[in-house]
């Protein structure tokens, strides 16, 4: 332990690791129970965003009997019951899911069998770790590691989740999960080389790979794909360089947030799942509690690739108007805690829209997936690079 303390001593004092410790602790259990409720009410949006897109009821009983009250106060409950009365539905989803019978087949391979499922949502929330989801509360950053390399630190733990699939599909023993697990892979492989390299602009422009200046850049600059509009301060008239910029870092959004749609199997991209070709994909001989965790490693994944498209294009927790809060006082602590309100509801906003698009475009074919990802994602990214450079150093 002496040793360690050393070792650390150069970077972290000593006498504060027990309060870096209890603060990380404290914002790692707060920062958990935040996504759990969002992953459980993520579903239940789905489920009426879908209902309300193909005109039918969706989960809207299952809840509070608002009807109980009558008319309080003038207010017709049954007219809010189909409404509100679904609310309960991811309590019942859990409670099925916890109760149902834990069946294991006997032709797989057990182990590997039973350790996929959490390597599927272990990887989703590590890699939430990095990302700032508020300004600072009580002098405190909020993010729960603060590193030089938080991008990298995403991407390297999000790829490890596919092995959760991989180890699915192949211990299931079973022709359609392992031909899910063989979609996945190839997948990733496809679309994670486009999603690294449109970012790759964005850091050229900041010159940092950390994560919290980037939205300390785009707090005093502006959101990256709203410039100036939403600076901290207004600006002048900028340079035509500053005008030309906006065009590579659009393009890297549009790549960037499409190819994030492949790398969470949401539809268009659901090809390793694919119920009209696979039956179910790498979890079709999954059940009950094993199942759940691979339904909550999906939903998982949407919020953490919705937080890192929030916190590279959207400026995170940062909102015009809005202050930053931090200051060790009541309205700094409230400011703070507004802040990470802001952050969530961007993130909730591109929820619905990664909802919208699953229940508005059909899936594509495997060599329309392929094609999209090699012949043209790769290189729109590759020569955005060099656009970006040419702008940095050519346009005033």
């Amino acid at each position: 332990m002496n040793a360690i303390l050393q070792f650390l001593h150069p970077l972290i004092d000593p006498a504060s690791i027990p309060f870096l410790l209890w603060t990380t602790l404290a914002k790692s259990i707060g920062l958990l129970c935040i996504v759990l409720v969002m992953v459980s009410y993520t579903v239940y949006a789905e489920r009426r965003v879908s209902s309300l897109i193909q005109d039918r009821l969706g989960p809207n009983r299952t809840g509070f009997p608002l009807s109980l009250f009558g008319n309080l106060f003038g207010i017709k409950w049954r007219d809010w019951s189909p409404i509100l009365g679904g609310l309960g539905q991811p309590i019942a989803d859990a409670v099925k899911l916890l109760l149902k019978e834990e069946f294991t087949p006997a032709f797989v391979k057990k182990f590997y069998f039973w350790i996929a499922p959490g390597l599927g949502i272990g990887a989703a929330i590590v890699s939430l770790a990095v990302i700032p989801f508020g300004s600072k509360i009580w002098g405190v950053d909020m993010v729960i590691a603060n590193i030089d390399i938080g991008p990298l630190f995403v991407f390297a733990i999000s790829s490890l989740g596919v092995y959760g699939i991989v180890l699915a599909g192949w211990s299931s023993n079973s022709k359609y999960p392992f031909l899910g697990a063989v979609r996945s892979t190839s997948q990733l492989i496809s679309y994670e080389l486009s999603l690294g390299l449109s970012v790759v602009p964005l850091f050229m422009i900041v010159g940092k790979l950390n994560l919290v200046d980037l939205v300390s850049y785009q707090v005093q600059n502006g959101w990256m794909i709203l410039p100036g509009i939403t600076a901290a301060k207004p600006h002048l008239p900028g340079t035509l360089g500053s005008y030309l910029i906006i065009v590579p870092i659009l393009i890297s959004f549009i790549v960037f947030t499409i190819a994030m749609f492949a790398e969470t199997n949401r539809l268009p991209f659901d090809l390793p799942e694919g119920e009209t070709e696979l039956v179910g994909g790498y979890h079709t001989e999954y059940s009950s509690l094993k199942f759940a965790l691979f339904f909550l490693g999906e939903y998982t994944a949407m919020i953490t690739g919705s937080s890192f498209i929030v916190t590279l294009f959207l400026g995170a927790w940062h909102f015009p108007g809005i202050p930053e809060g931090g200051a060790p006082s009541l309205a700094g602590l409230l400011l703070g805690f507004v802040n990470i309100g802001v952050f969530f509801v961007k993130v909730i906003a591109f929820l619905l829209f990664f909802i919208a698009i699953r229940w508005t475009l059909p899936r594509f074919r495997y060599d329309q997936l392929m094609k999209l990802g090699w012949i043209y994602f790769f290189e729109i990214a590759l020569v955005n690079i060099f656009l970006t450079a040419l702008i940095l150093a050519f346009v005033p």
